[in-house]
């Protein structure tokens, strides 16, 4: 699959907004280096036109595809990388591995063709944010936010700068304080994380705890993210084995 091929492909309503500004210029990098003339005419026109069909799109939740989630996504990781002021290695190594993992060596190329055009702009994370919010449902955005601690993590620490501007991404994405400590903690080591991933205080009593382990277990099960593809289920079934883990370790604490 050429990376045109792929662009035109893969992106619905990530065209349109302030998002659609940010891909725009970065698939233009992408022409200029790759194509003649008459090819970054055509594309340069048919960019357009799904940037104007984006904008014109005002439906909340809209059913959000693979490509939208790859491109929120890259867009995002630049931000958490960029937010400590060096942008490590490792941290972009992890990108392109989960996305390998994810989509596989070719696709992975393409996005970060994508991606390093990305990362040379200056985001403006609020818009961005408000857009994905608009258009993206909660289970996708959870798993957005999870993803981006395992990019903060991938150095093997997570900075006070980087917890900052994923706490400013998650409030921006309409997510609760509950729900981002919960998958925050999910990637630190302490005796209250099993409690702060099931949402719940260390006070809870037994049916409380078994009554959260269902909610959660409900809310983080892969089949919420189904519509993104199977390549995405797998992703979210980490987060599901860390609510699984939390349970069984309160189960052996408190013996029931």
């Amino acid at each position: 699959m050429s990376v045109s091929k792929w662009i035109g492909g893969a992106l619905g309503w990530s065209f349109g907004g302030p998002i659609g500004a940010i891909i725009g210029l970065a698939i233009g990098s992408i022409i200029d280096s790759m194509m003649d003339g008459e090819e970054k005419k055509r594309w340069r026109g048919e960019t357009n036109s799904r940037e104007n069909r984006g904008q014109q799109t005002t439906s909340r939740h809209s059913q959000t595809g693979s490509g939208d989630f790859e491109v929120s996504l890259l867009i995002l990781a630049s931000v958490v990388i960029k937010a400590d002021g060096v942008q490590d290695q490792r941290e972009l190594d992890f990108v392109r591995e989960q996305f390998v993992n994810m989509y596989g060596k070719e696709r992975a190329n393409h996005a970060f063709k994508l991606f390093k055009g990305i990362s040379k702009q200056s985001v403006s994370v609020r818009p961005v944010c408000l857009q994905i919010r608009q258009m993206m449902d909660h289970p996708s955005r959870l798993q957005l936010m999870h993803f981006l601690f395992g990019i903060a993590k991938s150095d093997g620490i997570v900075v006070e700068k980087e917890v900052e501007q994923i706490r400013t991404i998650a409030g921006y994405l309409g997510i609760s304080n509950k729900d981002y400590e919960s998958i925050k903690a999910m990637f630190y080591n302490s005796k209250d994380n099993a409690y702060k991933i099931l949402e719940i205080d260390k006070t809870a009593s037994v049916d409380e705890i078994k009554r959260a382990y269902r909610k959660m277990a409900k809310k983080y099960h892969p089949d919420r993210v189904i519509h993104l593809g199977k390549e995405h289920q797998k992703g979210a079934e980490e987060k599901f084995r860390q609510v699984q883990d939390a349970y069984e370790r309160l189960q052996k604490e408190m013996r029931f």
